[in-house]
């Protein structure tokens, strides 16, 4: 028994330490997506500690020790995604406006999946104003092409990679741009968003390629299209969205260096995980997919919604446009080394924020 179980708290301490080593490999950067389960792990491991072991032994003890410390240091990085946390977005009033919201369906598709029945028909019952489809090749643009009569402003990039993108959206859509940032054949789009109160929204809609032993053996491209994006909008004089699957988890140290150098807030803090992959494998789930926004905004719902045969679920936010009630939400703030880190991945790739369309900051609004 205390052989297994030094194993196991072998297991668990290297799995604690080896994100903390700032290696780009995608097998370093995988330790960051399983926090909650090696939660799990190590709070059953220290149960069978107390139990099985001698307590007496200083080895023992050690075991114990170490094991809890791992647990405290993967609680820290998940907590906020509980709702014990502190929400970092407010609720929205009840009494806001429709013509003040803004609803934003988000689905990574699976290129493979031929169950577009689904996605149309949670369209159909949810009615968002933006959906956003990753994934979605030309028959899929060819299934999806019903929903243009309601939904008429599209912008289309129907690859044959993995990393095709279509925009539906009942509302205006200008200086609608696709953009390769980072890799020539890893697109993404940038759209300024026209709300029914007549208020705009500059909005962009990502897919970085994640990091993986049959794709790209490091993190940075995908983590230099973040900072790029996030660089760029931290700039920006509109309300900003930024939604996609982002290939990584929202505890990760690039999500957090993201929401940084942006300045956006996320909604699920206070909220929930809201895993969104994979869909197929309750117990290995993870928040892939995500929504960022301004502080001009509160948050109506955020929503994980049925399966529609993908290896995502469909991931729902509706916002309130409220800029007087969100004014004093505090996004996370750049220190000077996360500064230099984004500036040194941006650098790698020979990538700069100019590189990202700004819609809507050349208008006289």
């Amino acid at each position: 028994m205390l052989t297994t179980v030094s194993v196991l708290t072998a297991f668990i301490v290297l799995a604690t330490l080896l994100p903390l080593w700032r290696n780009p490999h995608w097998s370093v950067r995988s330790f960051d997506f399983p926090r909650l389960q090696l939660c799990i792990l190590a709070l059953f491991l220290i149960i069978a500690q107390l139990v099985f072991l001698d307590l007496t032994r200083p080895l023992s003890q050690m075991l114990v020790a170490v094991t809890v410390l791992a647990l405290a240091v993967q609680l820290w990085w998940i907590l906020p995604y509980t709702m014990i946390w502190p929400k970092e977005v407010k609720d929205a009033r009840v009494s806001i406006s429709p013509d003040q919201t803004l609803t934003i369906l988000t689905s990574n598709v699976l290129t493979p999946n031929r169950n577009a029945a689904a996605l149309i028909a949670l369209v159909r019952e949810y009615k968002p104003d933006i959906l956003v489809t990753l994934e979605s090749d030309q028959w899929w643009e060819d299934q999806l092409a019903v929903l243009q009569s309601d939904m008429p402003y599209t912008i289309k990039c129907p690859l044959d990679n993995l990393y095709e993108m279509h925009v539906f959206s009942r509302l205006p859509l200008h200086e609608s741009e696709v953009q390769f940032l980072i890799e020539e054949k890893v697109p993404s789009m940038h759209a300024l968003v026209e709300l029914r109160s007549g208020d705009t929204v500059r909005a962009h809609f990502v897919h970085p390629a994640p990091p993986s032993p049959t794709e790209n053996d490091e993190s940075k491209e995908r983590d230099a299209e973040l900072v790029v994006v996030g660089r760029s909008v931290a700039d920006s004089d509109e309300p900003v969205i930024v939604t996609g699957d982002l290939n990584d988890v929202a505890w990760s140290p690039t999500t957090r260096l993201f929401r940084k150098v942006s300045g956006l807030l996320d909604p699920r803090v206070g909220r929930g995980f809201f895993s969104t992959f994979h869909a197929d494998y309750w117990f290995l789930r993870w928040p892939l997919d995500h929504l960022f926004h301004s502080q001009e905004f509160t948050v109506v719902s955020v929503a994980r919604l049925p399966s529609i045969g993908s290896d995502h679920f469909p991931f729902l936010t509706c916002l309130a446009f409220a800029p007087l009630r969100g004014r004093d939400q505090e996004p996370l703030k750049p220190d000077a080394d996360d500064q230099d880190r984004a500036t040194e991945l941006a650098r790698e790739q020979r990538a700069s924020k100019h590189d990202v369309p700004e819609p809507g900051e050349s208008d006289p609004h």
